[in-house]
């Protein structure tokens, strides 16, 4: 299975960073940026979630309800004329629900890394977070899973694959780096240099993304 930068790096891929940089009328090459370093930030807090029985039952259940994988199919009329009020609402419900409090921080440190307003790149994750659920509901479908431990190898699928020239390469052998399974707080530790983690790749660059909790 292709991970998620390079889903990116398709066609595909090439269509949905278009039609971000069109809905938020920010310039192509940051969205891209921004696209590159939120999508593997969101499938880590995904997997994070996926790690509890009831988060994976929750997820399962958005998918089957919702995200069958059909925004795919039609991407460009997706964008055009704007997205819908009804999908930013799901996307920042998307969002709500994976990233919890630490959504603002979240948007704040991309922001800082990729020099794009708070508020652009807050409307941009809006955006993916519905494509995103997409892709995990079209390899859920094609995959046949239905339980949690086949939604979490799903998920880690989808970080692996990275393609060595983007930034975000070094996600896959840093994901949990202190063995507490505390996958978002190494994401915090690991791509924007907090706490007392190892520091590589983006490391070190904007401070720490969540804290400890």
């Amino acid at each position: 299975m292709s991970g998620i930068l390079d889903l990116l790096n398709s066609d595909l891929g090439k269509i949905i960073i278009s039609g971000v940089s069109s809905q938020t009328g920010q310039d192509h090459n940051k969205t891209s940026n921004v696209l590159t370093m939120a999508m593997p930030v969101l499938t880590q807090a995904m997997r994070k979630n996926a790690a509890t029985p009831e988060g994976a039952q929750g997820l399962l259940g958005a998918i089957d309800n919702k995200h069958d994988g059909s925004i795919l199919d039609n991407l460009e009329g997706f964008f055009r004329g704007g997205v819908s009020n009804d999908a930013m609402t799901d996307g920042s419900k998307i969002l709500s629900h994976v990233l919890g409090n630490k959504q603002s921080t979240v948007e704040t440190a991309l922001s800082q890394k990729s020099g794009m307003d708070t508020g652009s790149v807050a409307q941009i994750l809006k955006v993916a977070a519905p494509i995103l659920m997409g892709v995990l509901g079209k390899q859920k479908r094609q995959q046949k899973i239905d339980n949690s431990s086949g939604l979490e190898g799903l998920l880690g699928g989808l970080l692996k694959g990275n393609s060595p020239q983007t930034e975000q390469s070094f996600l896959e052998s840093m994901l949990d780096a202190d063995g507490d399974c505390s996958v978002i707080d190494d994401v915090a530790g690991m791509v924007l240099g907090g706490g007392n983690k190892k520091k590589g790749g983006l490391g070190g660059l904007l401070g720490g993304l969540f804290g400890k909790r």
